[in-house]
């Protein structure tokens, strides 16, 4: 079990900034619609000042934020509040259960943010360099082989 527990000691963290990684992108793609056409979309071509323009700029901004892994846990916990006030503004009102009313990315990305709040942005993100935790920067040095 020494061997298990050293991996996943070795993993978990950088595992946690491939999931970080990955819905920050996936995330952000939101905004890049809205904002910049990139890819188009419905929702492409939203006014600024509306609710939809509002969300397309904190999903811009907390996207990139998210990706980089910087300021991760505040972002974070603003953007599970995000999902879970869209998934009641937009949502629930079409029905009870997720599956019908279309709310099951918000609830995902609600809950994967909110994990992020609580666990960090992982050993490759810009929160950890920030940190000058040495053994951050081995995470990244050792990264590379």
């Amino acid at each position: 079990m020494p061997a298990i527990d050293s991996f996943l000691a070795t993993w978990s963290p950088r595992v946690l900034s491939i999931l970080r990684i990955v819905v920050g992108l996936l995330f952000l793609e939101h905004g890049t619609s809205k904002y910049l056409s990139l890819p188009v979309s419905p929702s492409t071509g939203v006014a600024p000042i509306s609710l939809s323009g509002i969300n397309g700029m904190i999903e811009l901004v907390g996207g990139v934020l998210i990706v980089l892994g910087l300021f991760t846990r505040p972002v974070a916990f603003i953007l599970a509040g995000d999902m879970a006030v869209a998934y009641f503004i937009a949502h629930a009102p079409r029905g009870f259960f997720p599956l019908l009313n279309a709310g099951e990315l918000a609830i995902i990305y609600c809950f994967v943010f909110l994990y992020l709040a609580v666990a960090g942005g992982g050993a490759w993100s810009l929160d950890h360099l920030r940190a000058g935790n040495q053994a951050s920067r081995a995470a990244w040095r050792t990264s590379g082989r």
